[in-house]
């Protein structure tokens, strides 16, 4: 069985294409799995996909998929301003976590610079687009 990364998006990121193109471009989900797909078969894993508009979903899908995993690449979107639960699941499973943000929080409203689920994370990317997945991937791949 070949190794995995879960990959995981949080609430309205199944918006992407749609809203607020100027800030997060034009290319939707659908777009970004292809690109994190095609990045996992290029360094030889697999991906474990998953987006939900739901906290207690993330959480479930993460309990199932994250154990036994290289790692978790995660964009808790809105969820990383408040989402104490999200934060302990990532502590409890005891796994390397990167946080990444399509857009970059720190040049955006004051309430987006803080996030508490990094805390969890060994590292954040935040601005890059979807070249933050794939460079979180490599990171995951090479903690092997």
């Amino acid at each position: 069985m070949k190794q995995w990364v879960v990959v995981v998006n949080g609430p309205n990121l199944n918006l992407l294409g749609k809203r607020e193109p100027e800030i997060y471009g034009t290319r939707t989900l659908d777009d970004l799995e292809k690109t994190v797909t095609a990045k996992a078969a290029e360094l030889g894993i697999d991906v474990r996909f998953y987006q939900s508009n739901s906290e207690g979903e993330i959480i479930d899908f993460l309990h199932q998929h994250g154990p036994g995993s290289l790692g978790i690449v995660i964009n808790p979107a809105a969820l990383a301003h408040y989402s104490l639960a999200l934060y302990d699941c990532l502590q409890a499973l005891a796994l390397p976590v990167v946080e990444v943000h399509i857009s970059n929080i720190h040049a955006r409203e004051e309430f987006r610079s803080k996030s508490v689920t990094a805390r969890a994370a060994r590292g954040v990317i935040t601005g890059l687009g979807f070249a933050g997945y794939e460079l979180a991937l490599e990171y995951l791949t090479n903690q092997k």
